[in-house]
């Protein structure tokens, strides 16, 4: 496990890096071409230095906000080449910001900066073409084989089907085991049939296996386990299912825990004393900045809302409801008034793509997350926290409970903002959507630390830039 994590992180690294210099070199390109064009007058070595450093780190940082540097980014090459334009859209509007208006001496000439942007577009968009597609930056793939062919195996091919899925990893294939359910177990993928003794040993070692993933039904009088010694003595990672899951896709099968596991994982409790410390005042802090940055909008909101709906109905503009907080702690939610104020006339009921009980200025909001900013008003109570699971109602909570394993889990942090889960699963409107984004919730629980929290917020631009989520 830690040399796959060890390989990822060194391709994000080389992806990173790589690109920063692409984006300095096409600076001082464009710098060069138009002097040459006598566009513009020779800067001096100080002026061009500072110029392309300040478009590189704000292309990084832009390109880190909407997912460009993700590992395991699911996206196709138009969606990559989207994310790719909103970017350096970003970093031209951040550059102009910066130099126009706060820091005069960082002024560019008025051809420079569209010029780098366009030229940095162009080499960026055939940069990402030919590493997405020529597999460049891989830095070797990992070598590994599932031992297992039946029903829990299985989860691997159905979660990891596409290319982007199995990004830095190459399965060679699943060697069935006796007691795997074959019935249910792997359809389409490469069975390697291999008696599990010195046979898979020499396997092992001509294929250069550098990782055994252990995948099968029933462990019990079945695992190599003489084998599997000698392997991990050589080197070679053992990794269970669920770490691999966990591991490959950001999220934990709760469907595939068993008590053994839970029992020797690192916990699903905070060990980072300094961000329990800090917790509340961090998070008074960054909802002050919200505030002082959104109020208009949420201003212009509030008086959408009213002449809309509320003048005729005196409906109000904002909603409360009753949720389930840390600990199963309940208290009340605040947020915009998305829905009419007979929605829920016949009970509670799960909230839907294209719900028809939505008003017409709810279906904006709701899809660039405005709804929610008066819960910065939780925040400052400490009933929330920027990031962390979203809180959900009691009376789905009960059902949810009952139907879901290990559900209660997701109440051991503080309800969020937004979460792991909103990045990874956008829409959730049933019980089974439910188990899906607890997948993630419990990702977040087992992994909190303050940088998953930087990184989490950060991508939160991207969800609100392609309104994507709830």
């Amino acid at each position: 496990m830690a040399v796959a994590k060890n390989r990822q992180n060194k391709r994000s690294n080389a992806l990173v890096i790589t690109e920063a210099l692409l984006v300095a070199y096409i600076g001082y390109i464009a710098s060069f071409i138009l002097v040459q064009l006598d566009l513009i007058p020779a800067p001096d070595i100080e002026t061009n230095t500072v110029n392309m450093f300040l478009i590189t780190i704000t292309v990084l940082l832009c390109s880190l906000s909407v997912g460009l540097y993700e590992a395991k980014l699911r996206e196709t090459f138009r969606g990559i080449i989207r994310r790719v334009f909103v970017s350096l859209g970003l970093t031209y509007f951040i550059v102009e910001v910066v130099t126009q208006t706060f820091f005069d001496l960082l002024q560019m000439h008025p051809y420079y900066l569209p010029t780098a942007i366009s030229l940095n577009l162009i080499a960026i968009v055939f940069f990402r073409y030919f590493t997405n597609r020529l597999g460049l930056l891989g830095l070797g793939r990992l070598r590994l084989v599932v031992l297992g062919a039946g029903e829990r195996a299985s989860i691997i091919e159905r979660r990891m089907r596409r290319d982007a899925d199995r990004i830095g990893i190459d399965i060679l294939g699943f060697i069935p085991l006796p007691g795997d359910n074959r019935e249910d177990g792997i359809k389409n993928e490469k069975i390697i049939h291999l008696k599990v003794d010195q046979s898979l040993r020499h396997f092992l070692i001509e294929n250069d296996i550098e990782e055994v993933v252990i995948a099968c039904d029933q462990r019990r009088g079945t695992l190599p386990l003489d084998v599997l010694f000698d392997c991990r003595l050589r080197g070679v990672e053992i990794t269970d299912l669920l770490d691999f899951i966990e591991r490959e896709t950001g999220q934990i099968a709760v469907n595939l825990m068993y008590p053994s596991w839970v029992i020797y994982s690192n916990g699903f409790h905070s060990q980072n004393y300094l961000r329990d410390a800090l917790d509340y005042t961090l998070n008074a802090l960054l909802a002050t900045v919200m505030l002082l940055l959104t109020w208009p909008f949420m201003l212009f909101t509030a008086i959408l809302i009213y002449f809309d709906d509320g003048r005729r109905s005196k409906a109000p503009i904002f909603y409360r409801q009753e949720r389930v907080g840390h600990n199963g702690k309940l208290f009340k939610i605040i947020k915009f008034r998305s829905m009419r104020v007979d929605a829920e006339k016949d009970g509670a009921k799960w909230a839907s793509k294209n719900d028809a009980r939505v008003t017409r200025i709810g279906n904006f909001i709701r899809k660039y997350r405005i709804d929610e900013l008066p819960q910065l008003i939780n925040v400052f109570k400490g009933e929330m926290s920027f990031i962390g699971p979203r809180p959900e109602r009691p009376e789905f909570v009960e059902q949810l409970v009952k139907e879901v394993p290990y559900y209660n889990q997701r109440h051991n942090v503080k309800p969020g903002l937004a979460g792991w889960a909103q990045l990874n699963y956008p829409y959730g409107a049933s019980v089974d959507d439910s188990i899906e984004k607890l997948k993630f919730d419990l990702y977040y629980v087992k992994h909190q630390s303050m940088l998953l929290d930087i990184l989490i917020l950060i991508r939160t631009v991207e969800v609100i830039l392609f309104g994507k989520g709830r």
